[in-house]
């Protein structure tokens, strides 16, 4: 007995031990795991880096791997970042340039503290213009080089950092031809969404008149508009989604991250819904009125079958309802500064 609980306590105390040293713990400001650089380069990136940091606190680290197993590289470079405490604790001003030769992967991890600088979209623009073409080529030290001096430049000098940011913009202009294909692309799209609302919408509000004239039998009634809710729901998506695209695409001075706060707490869905019946309830009414032939009345169970057949009925003479559609290494260590999994990542 003593000796299985030996046994279990050892296991779950190497267990905790591996979760604690997932990642590798880097003694180096560049860790070459993958044997990329020559001696001369990997002494040049040392010392560049470790005058960096020693001149400005912040702390850009490089590391290399052959492999990242069965994480992807968001997931490696953030669990290595946090997990050695990059940057300063109340800086947080760590990045990590984290290469994976064999899977051709690359990733800029940035600290909380200089993500307003190093942005997702300045990381993206520097691993695409700058470290692919170099990888494409072999040349991963030129590539990794490059991108240390731009990153370094970028911190320390805030006009060419403005300037870089400028022209990842102007790269992300898009020209009036492609502008106008994409809104004819996503109008289709909601013409298709409009198109099933009207038709289905319309065959709700004739069975909401139906049932108030007595012709459509009341449980069968709310099961045809049950029924129908679901190609209105699916219309909606189609209307909806392409806006959505629009948004993301063109901007329009709406920020879509400031209602997300509807996603949290969704009760304003069941007024909407009740809105919508009162509001068909209502047109119903209003179609009776307007016609002025048939009083109010309801049937539980029985329907007429002639104004069912003659409504409802794809080939009766009314369609609605029909709704079916298609440095030096001993002082190297990390401060205490953690990510929040901020930066781009590539592949080439």
């Amino acid at each position: 007995m003593k000796k299985t609980l030996l046994a279990v306590l050892l296991i779950v105390i190497s267990s905790v031990s591996f979760g604690q040293q997932r990642y590798l713990l880097l003694e180096e400001i560049v860790t070459d795991s993958a044997h990329i650089f020559s001696t001369q380069e990997l002494e040049g990136l040392k010392a560049k880096l470790t005058q960096f940091e020693t001149e400005t606190t912040n702390q850009l680290v490089i590391l290399t791997i052959d492999a990242l197993g069965n994480e992807t590289i968001e997931e490696y470079a953030n669990g290595t970042f946090n997990q050695n405490q990059l940057g300063q604790k109340d800086k947080d001003n760590g990045i990590l340039i984290l290469f994976s030769k064999n899977d051709r992967e690359v990733r800029i991890e940035v600290g909380y503290g200089l993500e307003p600088y190093i942005t997702d979209a300045v990381a993206s623009g520097i691993i695409r213009n700058t470290m692919i073409p170099a990888f494409k080529e072999d040349n991963y030290f030129d590539g990794l080089n490059l991108a240390t001096d731009q990153l370094i430049e970028f911190l320390n000098n805030p006009e060419a950092l403005e300037e870089f940011k400028n022209e990842l913009e102007a790269e992300g202009e898009m020209g009036w031809g492609i502008r106008i294909f994409i809104i004819l692309f996503l109008l289709i799209f909601v013409a298709a969404g409009g198109f099933i609302f009207y038709r289905t919408y319309s065959g709700v509000i004739e069975a909401f008149r139906g049932m108030m004239i007595g012709k459509l039998g009341v449980l069968q009634g709310i099961f045809m508009i049950l029924f129908q809710l679901i190609p209105i729901l699916f219309s909606i998506v189609f209307i909806v989604m392409p806006l959505f695209f629009a948004v993301e695409i063109f901007g329009l001075g709406i920020n879509l991250e400031d209602y997300t706060y509807l996603l949290d707490d969704v009760s304003w869905t069941y007024y909407l819904v009740a809105g919508f019946l009162v509001f068909t309830l209502v047109l119903a009414a209003v179609k009776i009125l307007i016609k002025g032939k048939e009083g109010f009345k309801l049937s539980l169970l029985k329907s007429d079958s002639t104004y069912m057949s003659k409504t409802f009925s794809s080939g009766g003479s009314h369609s609605f309802g029909s709704s079916s559609s298609g440095g030096s290494s001993s002082s190297f260590s990390g401060g205490g500064g953690s990510s929040g999994g901020g930066g781009a990542s590539g592949s080439w």
